[in-house]
């Protein structure tokens, strides 16, 4: 059996899960925000891709790095490797509850005093130190350290733009998709979509290398005969537990006008859909191998909607997996 090694708030490549940590049973303080400088400033920043294409950008913390962080919209708080943690002898903060893809376990947490990113200061974040062998980054920025923000990713030109939401976003071409969400739990869930004609709600996540689906899901595409074969796959979840979950291929997800066509998921009711009690609705957590498929991708959690622009029909690739606006049906 092949094994998959799970990084982040859900997966490294082909790792086919999502995690992300949550507080425990003792929520700590929530995080002070300072509002930037220059109020309705946009900052560009030019991301990296990590090993597994996930979005990390620079950070500062109590004035010193820059370290790279994953940018991780499915993951309510914010994560430190405990190497770093150590090297700046940040102080120990409270033991919390993390749910990770296999198991829940309680972990140790730092207080980070000052995290900075794109000009913008967060303060006092109880953030939960993991192993950076399995973490696979120098931390993880979850949206507890993107309040109030949009975060636009232009996959073509490598571009990721953090702008206040409260600041009218710039003109987008007209064929630009908008998607409205729910918030459930601080997540952005999307309801207007579908696996094979199935209706499901979609969490976004980007700081998950893959797409994962629920066994609610599973289940209704049996029975109507739109389950194709799956195979077994190991992971290895972020806090080391290990998880088998299968895989398969499915024709079409839609997303508001958007259709991507033979995405791979995998199946498997793992934490992130019993902590948002989504184990009994058909859902899926959308990872970047399907949101880097567009041209680009804003995030807007405090208007609580998604914004989707397709490659161009010109430029769309030769192989079967895509994303495209769907073809009109012909009149008459």
């Amino acid at each position: 059996m092949k094994a998959m090694r799970i990084l982040s708030a859900a997966a490294l490549l082909s790792g086919f899960a999502a995690w992300s940590p949550v507080s425990g049973q003792t929520a700590p303080a929530a995080p002070s925000v300072e509002a930037p400088p220059e109020e309705g400033v946009s900052t560009l920043l030019e991301y990296d891709a990590d090993k597994a294409n996930r979005m990390t950008v620079p950070v500062n913390i109590d004035g010193s790095g820059p370290y790279r962080f994953v940018v991780d919209t499915g993951a309510e708080r914010t994560v430190i490797a405990t190497d770093l943690a150590d090297r700046l002898n940040l102080n120990p903060g409270r033991t919390s509850t993390v749910h990770s893809m296999t198991e829940v376990s309680r972990i140790a947490t730092v207080v980070i005093p000052e995290l900075e990113v794109a000009g913008r200061m967060v303060r006092d974040i109880n953030a939960p130190a993991l192993d950076r062998g399995h973490l696979g980054a120098e931390g993880m920025l979850g949206v507890d350290s993107l309040q109030r923000q949009r975060i636009s990713f232009d996959f073509g030109r490598q571009e990721m733009t953090i702008t206040p939401s409260k600041k009218r976003e710039e003109r987008w071409p007209k064929d630009a998709i908008i998607v409205t969400a729910r918030s459930v739990f601080g997540h952005l869930v999307l309801i207007d979509a579908s696996v094979d004609g199935q209706k499901v709600w979609v969490i976004v996540d980007t700081g998950s290398q893959v797409t994962v689906a629920n066994e609610a899901l599973r289940r209704k595409l049996a029975r109507r005969n739109k389950l194709g074969p799956t195979h077994p796959v190991e992971m290895v979840s972020v806090t080391g537990g290990r998880a088998t979950v299968d895989r398969t291929t499915v024709s079409l997800i839609r997303i508001g006008g958007v259709d991507i066509v033979n995405m791979p998921i995998a199946f498997a009711d793992v934490h992130p859909f019993k902590k948002l009690k989504l184990t009994k609705r058909p859902a899926i957590l959308l990872g970047m191998d399907a949101l880097q498929l567009f041209d680009r991708v804003s995030v807007d959690f405090a208007n609580r909607r998604m914004k989707i622009l397709p490659y161009p029909r010109s430029e769309l690739p030769e192989p079967t997996q895509m994303a495209r606006a769907p073809v009109p049906t012909p009149v008459g």
